[in-house]
């Protein structure tokens, strides 16, 4: 049964799904023009001013085709998928559907990490010079290490911690200490949590659409959600975990707001000890208290706020109380930003060439659904306002508060490249926007959505 396409023109139905099917190709049409800009303009910026620190603009990555066992694995999970994806995303019910997905999402990521081989692409991503595990042996005394932190994020001084350390609240390599200390050490364990938690995000984000959006909206975006591209730097990355705790805040107070959760009160207080902890991960993710709130307004409840405030307390008062200081430290951390590649690499390029980063991490059929969610938005606004929005309806605003986050963090100025792995925790919200898609592509729009990650994943190094 064709499904109405209710973002296109009301002028019939063949002719509003034909009409809107052309111009979804040309807002993907339009995201490819924008990347083959970004590499052509970095690469001449480059060959004059060398400024960009990147080795193939507009992505943190360098040209190196090359196989690995994931070569075999990858491909077979992407037809799979695309095969049986939609069917198993209408008839399942709901719980195995999750479980599916999770499955699903699990073997894409580690498939397409094992494309680079077990210990490049997985083993060793996080011991390199510049990540966490670098600094486990420094952290024996942890109240010593948090209260002495922000002495050690600036160039200079003796002992300065590593750019991953130093770039982030000590949340980030607490979790990484706390695993070593309950024999979970080494870059294979670190490297199997990240990718273990950060395909749980996908999860989080289709049980937050059926709550505010409906189920069926949820349902039609779980294969796009599984195939994104982005799932190339979620294996492995500490930023594929940090995303997936910030979504599952985001889906824990939508059941409670919602009221679809046998215990909202406890839903709520979870998703604000979620939220405390996000922001002792990651600097950048204090801006997700805008998508709770978006969450709160979609679902016109203001009932678990105490419980979210409450539950948002307890991580910044433990670290507080240990003696280290977010905000001494975030503006001792923009500084440090400034003493290295994020000192001197353009704005004026990075500015419009982040977006096309994040083209690619999110693919085309989200571009597409980008799309139809900007046509759908006036709609959206007025079913809101008089109480008669559809599911498609309460969906728009999600993705339009997390477009708005993406690009206050785009402006900011403290995002010059590499956003294809840092944005991970707000492109995960543009996803969903592929289930406005009429069923005509659902198939062939995953379909690009895994051609584009297999093509980076092959032909580019895009680890540090």
């Amino acid at each position: 049964m064709k499904t109405e396409d209710r973002t296109a023109p009301r002028t019939g139905p063949a002719t509003a799904e034909s009409s809107g099917h052309r111009w979804d190709l040309v807002a993907a049409g339009a995201g490819v023009v924008l990347v083959i800009a970004a590499a052509l303009g970095g690469r001449a910026i480059d060959d004059y001013a060398r400024t960009l620190y990147v080795h193939w603009p507009p992505l943190l990555a360098s040209w190196y085709p090359h196989t690995g066992p994931g070569t075999v694995a990858a491909p077979v999970v992407a037809v799979a998928v695309i095969a049986y994806g939609p069917l198993l995303a209408r008839r399942l019910r709901w719980r195995p559907l999750l479980l599916a997905a999770y499955a699903a999402s699990l073997a894409w990521v580690f498939s397409l990490a094992l494309i680079d081989g077990w210990g490049r692409g997985v083993a060793e991503r996080l011991t390199t010079k510049h990540e966490y595990l670098r600094v486990i042996g420094r952290f024996d005394d942890i109240g010593a290490a948090l209260r002495t932190f922000d002495e050690h994020i600036l160039i200079g001084p003796p002992g300065n911690w590593p750019a991953h350390v130093a770039g982030h609240p000590p949340g980030a390599t607490l979790t990484f200490v706390l695993l070593d200390r309950a024999g979970l050490g080494g870059g294979a364990w670190a490297g199997v949590w990240c990718i273990l938690t950060g395909a749980s995000a996908l999860v989080a984000v289709l049980v937050t659409v059926r709550a505010l959006a409906g189920e069926d909206i949820a349902r039609r975006a779980a294969t796009y959600l599984v195939l994104a591209p982005v799932a190339v730097w979620a294996g492995t990355s500490a930023d594929g975990y940090f995303a997936a705790v910030a979504a599952w805040s985001v889906a824990l107070l939508a059941l409670a707001a919602t009221r679809t959760v046998r215990a909202p009160a406890a839903a709520a207080l979870g998703a604000g000890l979620l939220y405390g902890l996000v922001c002792y991960l990651s600097y950048g993710l204090a801006l997700i208290a805008l998508l709770l709130l978006a969450v709160l307004v979609l679902a016109r409840s203001a009932r678990p706020l105490p419980f979210v405030l409450l539950g948002a307390l307890v991580v910044p008062a433990v670290f507080t109380a240990a003696g280290f200081n977010w905000w001494d430290a975030y503006h001792v951390l923009v500084e440090r930003y400034h003493q290295g590649a994020g000192g001197f690499r353009p704005y004026g390029y990075w500015v419009w060439a982040n977006l096309a980063c994040t083209v690619i991490a999110v693919g085309p059929a989200t571009v597409a659904g980008l799309r139809r969610t900007f046509a759908g938005a006036p709609g959206a606004v007025r079913g809101l306002r008089t109480g008669d929005a559809r599911g498609q309806d309460r969906l728009v605003p999600l993705v339009l508060v997390a477009l708005l986050l993406l690009l206050a963090a785009d402006v900011s100025g403290m995002s010059k490249a590499e956003t294809e792995r840092i944005w991970q925790p707000f492109m995960l919200w543009l996803l969903p926007a592929a289930g406005l898609l009429p069923d005509r592509g659902r198939r062939a729009w995953p379909a690009a959505q895994a051609v584009v990650a297999l093509a980076v994943n092959h032909l580019l190094w895009t680890g540090w």
